[in-house]
């Protein structure tokens, strides 16, 4: 019989996902400097940033454009990306909610998602090396 091959820790562990997690954030386009300043200050190096429509509970609004009225559904916001260590998910999600929140309807969502695999492209550094 011949022996058997174990894989690769890094490639198969379920927990190896668990190590690099992505966060992603909707927020209003004005709170975007408070935010990056407060993930800055924690450490987090690198983020994607996206201006994006959308809605949720607040349903957009009205306007009147020469003399009609019309529905405004979708409003400005903007869509923070970033990647972190797991280890590093909770302080990024405290500062952005702490630099985003007004207190008023609209000020967004936070979800944190695993990321099975990270990779730079220039070093082929992986996972939690590679954020």
């Amino acid at each position: 019989m011949p022996p058997v091959r174990k894989p690769k820790p890094e490639a198969s562990a379920p927990h190896a996902a668990a190590r690099v997690k992505k966060i992603e954030a909707i927020i209003k386009p004005f709170k975007i400097e408070e935010v990056k300043e407060a993930l800055s200050e924690i450490g987090v190096e690198g983020m994607t940033v996206t201006e994006v429509k959308g809605f949720g509970r607040q349903k957009g609004h009205t306007e009147i454009y020469r003399g009609s009225e019309y529905a405004v559904d979708f409003l400005p916001k903007i869509k923070l990306e970033t990647v972190v260590a797991a280890d590093l998910v909770e302080k990024a999600v405290d500062a952005i909610l702490k630099a985003a929140r007004t207190g008023k309807i609209g000020d967004g969502k936070i979800f944190v998602i695993p990321v099975e695999e990270a990779v730079r492209i220039r070093t082929e550094e992986k996972n939690e090396r590679a954020v």
